[in-house]
């Protein structure tokens, strides 16, 4: 089917202003968009009359304007994180094997709002809404790594100073320069989860999405693919969420699928 052009030309003088560049003047959206000066006009002053763009200032500069908030605002509103994390995690956790979960970020927990459960017989679950303290598990570091310095010293002021507080501190370190955390028997003895965080429109950190699986099953190699795995599941839950803060990962480094577990109709879960 084939594109309204005068449509399209409008989106593409939308799309055209970022957050680096907010104010244009003709000649700056001309150059974007490539219309001719009297159809741009044209669609410019379409767009004004919509309430989308406004003019200010001499020489004459435009801005996206209220109206383009107003259906901002319409789409949050009709935005569910858990039905758009839904088929990301149910795919995480077929192709793995493993359970696959989704926390949000709540005053000082972290909270399991979603959870695939992996069809093993054996099985590392927490449940949906299992909450524990931010600094807990690679769910709740994956948030804490990621959070504004200032808030992070928050969390960080109540945990004494001694070897507890320093592996905390490097294994924060090391999740802000790989993207993901690790934790090998925090939460249940013998589990082991990656986890990565996901943002919102605002690009500030929101939640995390985590796998985790008996350490028996759960090898070295497993743990490498799934921090890739989380990584991008993160990176794509955050776009769909608005989002523009995370890096996708290079496409060298893009996930290869890891076998998934065998389907099970009676399993037995282990609550972390």
């Amino acid at each position: 089917m084939s594109s309204v052009r005068a449509v399209d030309r409008a989106i593409a003088i939308l799309q055209c202003f970022t957050a680096d560049q907010p104010a244009m003047s003709v000649i700056e959206i001309q150059k974007r968009v490539g219309l001719s000066r009297p159809t741009l006009y044209r669609l410019l002053h379409t767009l004004s009359t919509r309430g989308l763009i406004y003019a200010e200032g001499d020489p004459q500069r435009f801005k996206l304007a209220h109206g383009v908030m107003k259906l901002s605002h319409v789409w949050l509103s009709g935005l569910d994180v858990v039905n758009v994390a839904r088929p990301i995690l149910e795919e995480l956790r077929d192709v793995t094997g493993e359970t696959a979960a989704l926390f949000r970020l709540e005053e000082d927990r972290s909270i399991c709002i979603l959870e695939c459960e992996s069809r093993h017989v054996l099985a590392i679950s927490r449940g949906v809404g299992s909450s524990m303290k931010i600094p807990q598990g690679a769910t709740g570091k994956a948030l804490l790594a990621f959070m504004p310095s200032e808030r992070q010293a928050e969390f960080l002021s109540g945990i004494p100073k001694d070897s507890q507080r320093t592996n905390l501190d490097e294994a924060l370190r090391a999740a802000a320069h790989n993207g993901y955390t690790i934790s090998r028997g925090e939460i249940f003895v013998g589990a082991i989860a990656v986890a990565a965080p996901y943002f919102d429109h605002r690009g500030s950190v929101v939640g995390s999405v985590g796998l985790y699986g008996p350490a028996a099953r759960v090898s070295e190699e497993k743990i490498s693919e799934f921090a890739r795995l989380v990584r991008e599941a993160g990176h794509t839950i955050s776009t769909l969420l608005g989002s523009q803060a995370p890096t996708e990962l290079p496409q060298e480094n893009k996930p290869k699928s890891v076998e998934a577990a065998p389907m099970k109709r009676t399993r037995r879960a282990v609550k972390a």
